[in-house]
């Protein structure tokens, strides 16, 4: 049967239009409103903050831990902290496109039956008792859509094809989270087929940067990473493969835990190519705080998914770990007499694209400040990165995008214009060659092992975390994302990884290096697409990198160096 072409359209407007019907009458913008919003450089703080309430601000200025301190302390109530998220998640969508799915109904139900119950018993349920938490819309949730961002899904679940089973699935970790009291409210945007560094789909169009409206939220978790710097959100879940909720989290000025694979569990979330798991995708987390990242990792260790899940592994959070990295630096930051400093590796560059000056300035900033606190820091220099990405992208794209095309035949709509190229179909890569490419990235990472085991050489300690860029610029110009080998040559070896907000790109200190000459064509692609007066603005984050299941240890690492840049922000005050 012939598909009538614009039918695609139909049904994505009509889907539109649903969500923002979802949206309660009270919490719409009016066109003055909203024409205003689209001349805003800047989203964030006082413009989204003049659509709320003072007691509703106070409510979203708050993170994870205090949120849920406070509720259980009967400070707050779960019905308050949910009406001011959902609302903030709404005006969020209105100004900025960057939700796929609203519940908030049922989101407000289940806030009341958790007051309900601590009133009743005198405890919390767990330990997110009346959080709300959004979800990337890959995560099953009963009553709802799972799109995925494909418009053949729409009143369906991805990947579901028993019809019995439609808005009846829920995913292992969306069990999970309402068992340890979180509220879910709203299911973030993303990109068409997952492997895109910026958030656009034939269904909401693009979601940009609330911090500067110049540049990419990032992808594929970039809905999550535009609600978060909107604040109508401070902990939410997504997956990485290639950068995907580390690129969101550096983009949006917040924080990320990119896990190892197997270390939670993808049980029945939907994804692009589920078939492919030489190189699995992870789930992971971003949070206005690293405290919320740490807070979720504990909590969701703490159900033993592996119980019902067999390709988790069972490793449940190890306290020791903590506490061992922990202790090796107060609690500014600075090194400690009674403990080894911490030794980090820095990678200036992957030799093959030079970052912009504003991440060259935050890798410097870190770098100075965790010397000045007494910490040993390293140059870094491993096997090229771009072998690791060259293998990656390979394995990503070795069905000859047959998934992804399948999943656009349901509708008719196209690709779009952005990954027309990347994706257009071809044929599968074949079994030989699929075969020696997983002995090539397997003889990568040993290679990458042993040079991080050889940075004990000279005095006996090793390298205990790296600091990198997430990718190399700030939030990036839409279209002008060329080099993501920062980022999937970590997802190569299945290493875990923090991102931290360091900076903002800012036009009066970044300036335009003349005096560089790029090393190739794709370096010079990279460094012409500067502009200072388009960056400025943009959000600098960096990613600490651990080895393979290492959350632990680099939670704890992340702790010392933020206290670290926040000490030494305050003695410049």
């Amino acid at each position: 049967m012939k598909l009538d072409p614009l039918s695609w359209k139909a049904r994505a407007a009509a889907k539109r239009a649903d969500t923002e019907n979802k949206i309660p009458p009270q919490w719409r913008l009016g066109p003055t409103d909203l024409a205003e919003a689209q001349k805003q450089r800047d989203m964030t703080g006082p413009f989204i903050q003049q659509f709320l309430e003072a007691d509703e601000i106070s409510i979203i200025k708050k993170d994870s831990v205090d949120i849920v301190e406070d509720i259980k302390n009967g400070n707050l109530t779960a019905v308050q902290v949910t009406n001011a998220f959902c609302k903030t998640a709404a005006i969020a969508h209105q100004i900025n496109n960057c939700l796929h799915e609203i519940f908030f109904d049922q989101a407000l139900e289940r806030a009341a039956w958790l007051d309900a119950q601590f009133s009743k018993n005198g405890e919390t349920v767990g330990p997110l008792h009346g959080l709300p938490i959004s979800l990337k819309d890959q995560f099953h949730v009963k009553g709802v859509d799972t799109t995925m961002g494909y418009v053949g899904w729409i009143g369906s679940n991805l990947g579901i094809e028993d019809p019995e089973q439609v808005h009846q699935i829920e995913s292992q970790l969306t069990t999970e989270l309402l068992s340890l009291g979180a509220v879910l409210y709203c299911k973030t945007s993303l990109p068409q087929t997952l492997l895109f560094g910026e958030t656009k789909n034939n269904i909401i169009g693009q979601t940009l940067n609330p911090h500067n409206q110049n540049l990419s939220c990032g992808g594929s978790s970039g809905g999550e990473g535009a609600l978060q710097a909107l604040r109508g959100s401070t902990l939410g879940v997504g997956t990485d493969i290639g950068g995907s909720v580390r690129i969101p989290a550096a983009f949006n000025g917040i924080f990320s835990l990119k896990p190892a694979p197997e270390r939670l569990s993808y049980r029945r979330v939907a994804n692009n190519n589920p078939g492919e798991t030489t190189y699995r995708s992870t789930v992971g987390f971003l949070s206005t705080s690293l405290g919320g990242l740490e807070l979720l990792l504990r909590s969701d260790l703490s159900t033993q998914p592996w119980l019902r899940d067999p390709a988790v592994i069972p490793l449940p959070f190890r306290e020791h770990l903590y506490d061992e990295y922990a202790s090796r630096a107060a609690f500014d930051g600075a090194a400690t007499s009674s403990a080894k400093p911490l030794k980090l590796g820095v990678l200036w560059n992957d030799g093959v694209v030079q970052p912009h000056p504003p991440i060259t300035r935050g890798l410097r900033t870190v770098v100075d400040t965790m010397k000045n606190a007494g910490h040993k820091i390293v140059d870094w220099n491993p096997p090229s990165q771009s072998t690791a990405k060259r293998i990656h992208l390979a394995f990503l794209k070795a069905d000859g995008a047959h998934d992804i095309h399948s999943q656009l035949d349901l509708s008719g709509e196209p690709l779009i214009p952005d990954l027309e190229t990347t994706f257009a179909l071809k044929e599968p890569m074949d079994l030989l060659k699929y075969q020696d490419l997983t002995l090539q990235g397997l003889d990568y990472e040993c290679k990458y092992s042993d040079y991080w085991n050889s940075t004990s050489d000279e005095d006996g300690q090793i390298v205990d975390a790296v600091i990198m860029p997430v990718a190399p610029h700030a939030a990036v110009i839409p279209g002008k994302y060329y080099h993501t080998a920062y980022t999937e040559a970590i997802n190569l070896m299945n290493y875990c990884a923090v991102v931290i907000p360091v900076t903002k790109a800012d036009k009066n200190i970044d300036v335009v290096d003349d005096s560089y000459e790029p090393i190739s064509e794709f370096d010079r692609q990279n460094w012409t697409a500067y502009d200072p007066e388009i960056y400025d603005g943009g959000p600098v984050g960096l990613q600490l990198v651990a080895r393979k299941f290492e959350e632990e240890k680099i939670l704890a690492i992340a702790k010392s160096v933020v206290a670290a840049l926040d000490a030494a922000k305050t003695k410049q005050l």
